[in-house]
């Protein structure tokens, strides 16, 4: 009843005459019903003003418990049909055994002992007889029952040290991932240390790299102000050196024969002479350079 009644203190009042019949035969069938279960258990039904959420469940509370009142009473009524036809078997069979001579008074005590325990036996093993060929059917399902039993219990223990290996196996990995973690903690700080050394000199590596960019940049200016250009390798530079060195050598005889002339008495005409041979060889030799450098550039392309 206290749990059929829980939700009813709590309603909200409004006025629940506002509807139809139907309502108002549900509110009477609910009232009813409330009166009935209250006078069943010796109290009065509490005051409470009818709202149509709280009508709506009492009504479906009403119509479970009636049905379940019902079917409750249809079982209890078989219940009582049958105890009266086991009552009357009873009273007949006695009956038959006290006019046979076999009376529960007559019978010695171990005999009603014996037939006690097949009574309780019978009763465990839930059957309705006390013939031979059922004891046997269920003394088999028995034996049928425990062998299942024995197969689910072996199951279950293979299942039991699997799952022991298992957690061992667990355990250990995670023995070894502590074990690890802990090797890792103690290797932070260390770690730390070089991060923070590589992080300086990662920053002096930028700052290098910034600097020689830089310079890169002030050469690469510098060379294309002097005329530079990728044709200009260091073979090309090695062979202009050689036509140097033997041009050199070419006019080292005219600057020595030059040279000479200055320890000459002056001679005007003789002077202008020697100095216009000169020039002209002075100009060949100029102009020999000028082809072999323009060769040795157009042999490079």
């Amino acid at each position: 009843m206290n749990e059929m009644i829980s939700g009813v203190g709590d309603l909200v009042v409004t006025d629940a005459t506002k509807g139809g019949g139907s309502d108002t035969a549900r509110i009477a069938e609910v009232k009813a019903w409330l009166a009935a279960q209250f006078d069943a258990a010796g109290k009065e039904v509490p005051d409470f003003e009818y709202t149509p959420r709280s009508i709506a469940h009492l009504y479906n509370l009403s119509s479970v418990s009636q049905a379940k009142t019902q079917a409750a009473n249809i079982v209890a009524n078989d219940f009582r049909q049958k105890a009266a036809e086991y009552r009357s078997q009873a009273a007949r069979i006695r009956e038959i055994l006290e006019n046979v001579g076999l009376a529960q008074e007559s019978l010695p005590s171990n005999v009603v002992a014996s037939a006690q325990v097949l009574a309780n036996v019978a009763n465990l093993l839930n059957i309705r007889d006390t013939e031979l060929s059922s004891f046997l059917v269920a003394m088999g399902d028995v034996s049928l029952r425990k062998t299942g039993v024995e197969e689910k219990r072996a199951k279950v223990h293979k299942e039991s040290k699997y799952l022991l290996e298992y957690t061992r196996k667990a355990i250990a990995r995670l023995t070894y991932l502590k074990r690890t973690l802990a090797q890792l903690e103690d290797d932070v700080a260390p770690c730390e240390v070089q991060m923070e050394n590589w992080k300086t000199n990662l920053g002096v590596m930028a700052s290098k790299e910034r600097q020689y960019m830089q310079q890169y940049n002030n050469y690469k200016a510098l060379l294309n102000r002097v005329g530079y250009t990728p044709e200009i390798n260091h073979g090309v530079l090695v062979e202009m050196a050689e036509h140097r060195k033997d041009l050199e050598k070419k006019t080292k005889p005219i600057v020595d024969t030059l040279r000479s002339y200055q320890d000459l008495p002056p001679d005007k005409a003789l002077a202008a002479l020697a100095i216009e041979d000169k020039k002209r060889q002075y100009a060949a030799a100029e102009k020999y350079l000028e082809d072999v450098l323009h060769s040795a550039l157009a042999t490079s392309d």
